[in-house]
């Protein structure tokens, strides 16, 4: 039986390696061995912090939230608690979307829900 020799392979997996290590710095993009371990952090950087975004989203979402409430004199809480009460389901995205680009209608929930809040006590 013939001798199988894996040249081929082990290029070809080693040039997909530092292809993915492209533009790294230092020896990480350059060395096989150096690059390999770089790219196995950076997928699982990559795979973390794909799921880190969707929070940080959020969190700049309430701040914004809260700034635009607070020019009504009401604090975030108080005024997603309004809104509940008076059964508006709008997510976080849309009520900083609407703070930003429409306060006009931004404040008609804010009234609303200030009278929800009143209302109910």
């Amino acid at each position: 039986m013939a001798r199988v020799k894996g040249g081929v392979t082990t290029r070809k997996r080693r040039k997909k390696v530092l292809k993915q290590a492209k533009g790294y710095f230092g020896s990480k993009h350059t060395l096989f061995r150096t690059a390999k371990e770089q790219v196995i952090k950076s997928l699982a950087y990559a795979y973390r912090d794909r799921k880190k975004r969707k929070c940080e989203f959020r969190s700049l979402w309430i701040t914004r939230i809260n700034g635009a409430a607070r020019e009504y004199d009401m604090s975030y809480s108080q005024f997603i608690n309004g809104l509940h009460k008076a059964n508006v389901d709008i997510n976080r995205k849309m009520l900083s979307e609407m703070a930003i680009h429409q306060p006009v209608e931004f404040k008609k929930l804010v009234d609303l829900s200030k009278s929800a809040l009143e209302k109910k006590d």
